[in-house]
């Protein structure tokens, strides 16, 4: 009877609400308005004319919203000397995004698998450039690679930006998979070659039906960075094949007078829309893949 009063004593003396409790909500609350505000103002602004965003109103909401700033965006802003709009970079973004990720999270499966399962001579100092590859600026590598692309004839086409993006892809892709595949148990390789299983029919038969979190991780990650890259579009792509960013950085440049802000707004938002788009449908696949243990290690 005494252990039942105390208990029922202690279960009062707890507040309904704990302290700790205000302190994590308020501090998500603050994280997401700073991410919000500015979305919500870049959308209020694009649907704007200008003499309402000349009147200073910033985080009101447009009187008569008009999507008239997001066709011009997209048909008729002038990127340089062509008014074309962003369309042309926005089909140069997929066709650079596609093979891209297609072909780098291919290279690291592939190299990946090997790193974990198949021994070779250097494999360690091959696994310890890749790592450390992926820590060096991608500045250091522009000029020579400049050089080494013309000489191929590589440099200013889709080919050459595709290949340097699997270039400078492969190490983090494969760093993920080899860290997955790590965690595999062992067994099943042996098992599979005592069984007559080669170095092909193991992976298409056993590893890659095992691999659909860190594919996951591995394409929305590559996705996400092919598509927001810059640097590589304006010095490997060439004039005709810009891919999106560059193109809304020549409408952000070419304006002369007064700027246009509501489509400098809608611009950078139909930028922005594919990646935010993979992270909204895909994002809870990407921490299922994470908390699956993509990137382990």
């Amino acid at each position: 009877m005494i252990i039942t009063l105390s208990s029922a004593a202690t279960t009062a003396r707890k507040p309904a609400f704990p302290i700790h409790r205000i302190g994590i909500y308020a501090f998500l609350l603050i994280s997401a308005l700073f991410f919000l505000v500015p979305i919500y103002l870049m959308v209020a602004t694009s649907l704007k004319g200008m003499p309402e965003i000349r009147a200073g109103n910033g985080l009101s909401w447009p009187i008569a919203p008009s999507f008239g700033a997001w066709v011009a965006a997209w048909s008729t802003a002038c990127t340089g000397s062509v008014c074309e709009g962003i369309s042309a970079g926005f089909w140069n973004s997929v066709k650079i995004t596609i093979p891209a990720v297609i072909l780098s999270c291919s290279v690291g499966a592939i190299t990946g698998y090997t790193l974990s399962f198949w021994r070779f001579p250097g494999m360690n100092l091959i696994f310890g450039i890749l790592v450390v590859a992926i820590f060096i600026p991608y500045q250091v590598f522009i000029f020579p690679m400049v050089s080494i692309f013309a000489s191929l004839g590589l440099y200013g086409n889709m080919v050459g930006v595709i290949f340097i993006h699997v270039i400078f892809g492969m190490p983090i892709t494969t760093l993920m998979f080899r860290n997955y595949y790590a965690s595999l148990p062992l067994e099943l390789i042996k098992a599979a070659r005592v069984d007559g299983a080669g170095y092909f029919r193991i992976f298409f038969q056993i590893i890659l039906p095992l691999s659909p979190p860190i594919i996951v991780v591995a394409v929305i990650w590559q996705a996400t960075g092919v598509w927001n890259d810059y640097l590589f579009g304006l010095v490997f792509a060439g004039m005709e094949n810009q891919p999106m960013t560059v193109q809304l950085n020549n409408i952000l440049q070419s304006q002369m007078g007064a700027r246009e802000y509501n489509m400098e707004m809608a611009a950078t938002l139909l930028t922005a829309l594919v990646p935010l788009s993979i992270y909204l449908l895909s994002g809870k696949w990407f921490v299922r893949g994470i908390v699956g243990g993509a990137i382990k290690g």
